[in-house]
């Protein structure tokens, strides 16, 4: 069930917080970006970090690559997309708004200014560029729509240089542009977007049992981030919805505050685009099994939308409580995302002793993981809300009792829990390997 009210607040705090920033705001903002700030820095690039290590480096079969953004026309010829990367679009006559034609309820009237809407069109999602240093001496290339044409034409160059055998996937992390014609739901649909995603090539006999693995897999994924599974649905694509390359496509959808949502994809998309590169380019990319059987490889694709991860993260990770006399506001990030995995604090900040065992302590805690943080403003309860609110797991206070007030606490802290508000009293090591614990 839709929620606005929950979106108005996660949009709220991600501003107030510095975890996503309007795109170009100080000159009135551009619709269909967003900016990461310094905390939504940290939380995607955690993300990313994650995603990684579960996909790529824990896998002998999987190999990196990072491909330009760039790519010529040719490409996205031969993959299909100058024909059919398309969404129906409508224009107002009267303000030239334009929709998402399978989007508007009413299809006379314009919802921003009720004036007529015209006939149905046809609208590519490419970005070109033209690229050129004159007018009529340049060669029309586009912003890649997608990651995957640049695995589909790099496959030849891994297999010459890496001899893998098959299955094995091409995997990376990067920016995707799509020419929106109606951005929204803050960093759901936009233009500019990082993907996580690969290409996974086998035999054309074994497409179901992979499919099933990496679907598997695609669980384990959501949980290792804190998405809770109650909250993601799989949905079996219809063959009428699924993209033109696809034989089976599942997406594993959200309860976003807006409404039930794809989060993530997984399609089968068989030979297509490893045969239409070859055709097209005249290349030969096929597969040398041990037996001396050449073909191509067809293909299994999972793919997760960074922007679309650090929404889900940060819708289910909202949490409202009473805690003492007052409502509080906090994120229950996993530790393993959290931009800040713990704070250290002084009682006092005046009192040069505390001060300096503080700065002791967050030393030795800042070998466990560097993003320990610092807190030495306002009241203990404001800095305990203030690491709620961004999803710090951890708050440790230098107080009297660490310096020996009472000799049997010398040299012992106080761990606060962010979820429960409990505290615990622990040694320096003690603390360090909570938060080793935490985020391992």
């Amino acid at each position: 069930m839709a929620d606005s009210n929950l979106m108005e607040k996660i949009v709220s705090l991600a501003k107030r917080r510095g975890f996503v920033f309007p795109g170009s705001e100080i000159y009135g903002g551009l619709a269909g970006t967003y900016d990461y700030g310094p905390l939504g820095a940290e939380l995607s690039h955690n993300v990313k970090e994650l995603w990684w290590d579960h996909f790529v480096r824990k896998h002998d079969d999987q190999y990196g690559l990072s491909s330009n953004v760039l790519m010529p026309e040719s490409v996205w010829k031969a993959s299909g997309h100058l024909d059919g990367f398309t969404d129906p679009m409508v224009e107002c006559k009267k303000c030239h708004h334009r929709f998402r034609a399978d989007q508007v309820a009413n299809k006379e009237k314009c919802q921003d200014c009720g004036g007529g809407l015209g006939e149905e069109k046809t609208f590519n999602l490419l970005f070109p560029v033209e690229m050129g240093s004159t007018e009529g001496d340049t060669n029309r290339a586009y912003l890649r729509g997608e990651l995957a044409q640049g695995m589909f034409v790099n496959f030849k160059n891994v297999l010459d240089t890496m001899h893998p055998k098959l299955p094995f996937g091409i995997a990376q992390i990067g920016k995707a542009f799509r020419n929106e014609i109606a951005p929204r739901d803050f960093l759901f649909r936009v233009r500019e977007f990082d993907l996580m995603e690969f290409e996974y090539f086998i035999a054309e006999t074994e497409w179901q049992e992979q499919f099933e693995r990496w679907r598997k897999e695609m669980w384990d994924w959501i949980d290792l981030v804190g998405i809770p599974r109650e909250s993601v649905h799989e949905l079996e694509v219809s063959e009428n919805d699924r993209a033109h390359y696809s034989k089976r496509t599942i997406d594993f959808e959200f309860d976003y505050p807006f409404g039930r949502k794809e989060l993530y994809g997984l399609a089968y998309r068989t030979d297509y685009d490893l045969t239409k590169h070859m055709e097209h380019s005249g290349v030969d990319v096929r597969y040398t099994n041990e037996e001396g059987t050449r073909f191509v490889p067809h293909v299994i694709e999972p793919t997760f939308g960074l922007g679309r991860t650090v929404l889900a993260i940060l819708t289910s990770a909202y949490k409202e409580d009473q805690m003492g006399d007052e409502t509080r506001t906090y994120l229950a990030l996993s530790p393993k995302v959290a931009p800040v995995k713990a704070m250290v604090s002084p009682l006092l900040k005046n009192k040069p002793e505390l001060v300096e065992k503080a700065r002791e302590v967050r030393a030795e805690l800042k070998k466990v993981h560097p993003a320990i943080a610092w807190d030495d403003n306002g009241n203990i309860g404001k800095r305990y809300r203030r690491q709620d609110e961004i999803g710090t797991p951890f708050c440790i206070t230098i107080d009297f009792d660490t310096l020996g007030e009472t000799p049997e606490l010398k040299d012992t802290v106080t761990l606060r829990h962010r979820d429960s508000g409990e505290q615990e009293r622990l040694t320096v090591p003690e603390a360090a390997e909570r938060i080793r614990a935490a985020i391992g």
